[in-house]
């Protein structure tokens, strides 16, 4: 239970680190914005396993990183697709 806690927590920080750095409004809502940090954190971390820098000593800014990244284009991907609409003519 303690890890499903951690993992809400860490996509929904990622997810807002990649909302932060993109710029303009992105139209999808706050929990898919989380959705979307948690998939980040997984798809990065592999990255990273791959690259081989998951496992640093310190703060680990290369895997955080990648997980941004991926987060961003995540955001991107899916307001594209399904962004909210405005109903204003």
């Amino acid at each position: 239970m303690g890890n499903i806690l951690w993992i809400i927590i860490g996509g929904a920080i990622i997810g807002i680190v990649a909302r932060l750095v993109m710029p303009g409004r992105q139209n999808i809502p706050w929990w898919l914005t989380i959705i979307v940090g948690i998939v980040g954190m997984f798809i990065g971390d592999w990255i990273a396993g791959l690259l081989g820098v998951k496992e640093t000593g310190g703060f680990d800014w290369i895997r955080h990183g990648l997980q941004v990244v991926v987060a961003v284009l995540g955001i991107v991907a899916v307001g594209a697709i399904t962004g909210r609409r405005s109903t204003s003519a």
